[in-house]
C-alpha cells in the first residue's frame, strides 16, 4: 500500500497527464501492531505486487495494491496459526487490497507533500471505503512514502480474537514504507 503512495507522489512530478506506478515488493515494508492489555503484539505482511494508474490533471487513480494475506506473521507460531486460520482465514482470502480511486493533495516535484488516498480497501473478500493518509518524499527518479493508519478488523466482520481472559485492540495499526518509480504512461 505505501508503495502505492509512492508511485502516486512520482507520477505527479512526471510531465504526461497519465502515469503508470509499479512497485517492487522488495522496496516496501508492511509492519502491524495489535495492543492488549498484557502487552503488544507487533507484525509484518510482505506486498505480493503493485500497479497504478493515476492522472495527474483530475487526481482520478486506478490499479490495485495487494498485499499477501498469508505472509502475515508476529514471530510466535501458535499465534500466528490463530491469525490465519480463525481471524484472517488467509487460506479462503489470501489477498488483502487496495484499490485507490482518487488522489486528494499537491504533490510537490520536489521535496515533502501530504496526500490523501481515497479508494477501496478488500479485506477477507469485503471492500471497504477507506482513505489513506499520505506522507511523501520526492527526489529526483523515486518517491518514498509513509503512512500510518488503523484497520478497524472488527468492525469489518472479521473475528475478535479476545479470550476470556487476554482482551485484544479492536483495530490493528498498520504502519507502510516505501520507495518507488513511476513511467509515463504513454510507453
Amino acid at each position: 500500500m505505501r508503495a502505492l503512495l509512492v508511485g502516486l507522489t512520482l507520477a505527479f512530478g512526471l510531465c504526461g497527464q497519465e502515469s503508470t506506478l509499479v512497485f517492487a515488493p522488495n522496496e516496501t515494508t508492511i509492519h502491524w501492531t495489535l495492543g492488549t492489555l498484557v502487552h503488544t503484539v507487533h507484525g509484518s505482511f510482505q506486498l505480493r505486487e503493485g500497479t497504478v494508474r493515476f492522472d495527474r490533471a483530475t487526481g482520478k487513480a486506478a490499479g490495485e495494491i495487494v498485499v499477501d494475506a498469508l505472509s502475515g506473521e508476529s514471530g510466535n507460531s501458535s499465534r500466528d496459526s490463530k491469525m490465519h486460520s480463525s481471524v484472517l482465514e488467509s487460506k479462503k482470502f489470501p489477498v488483502v487490497v487496495f484499490r485507490p480511486d482518487h488522489v486528494n493533495g499537491q504533490i510537490p516535484a520536489q521535496g515533502a507533500g501530504k496526500l490523501d488516498i481515497h479508494g477501496t480497501f478488500e479485506l477477507h473478500g469485503t471492500g471497504h471505503e477507506f482513505t489513506l493518509p499520505v506522507e511523501v518524499e520526492v527526489q529526483t527518479g523515486q518517491i518514498g512514502v509513509k503512512s500510518e493508519f488503523r484497520v478497524p478488523y472488527i468492525q469489518w466482520g472479521l473475528k475478535n480474537p479476545s479470550t476470556f481472559i487476554l482482551r485484544v485492540d479492536d483495530s490493528v495499526v498498520i504502519d507502510l514504507e516505501a520507495k518507488g518509480m513511476a513511467r509515463d504512461g504513454s510507453k
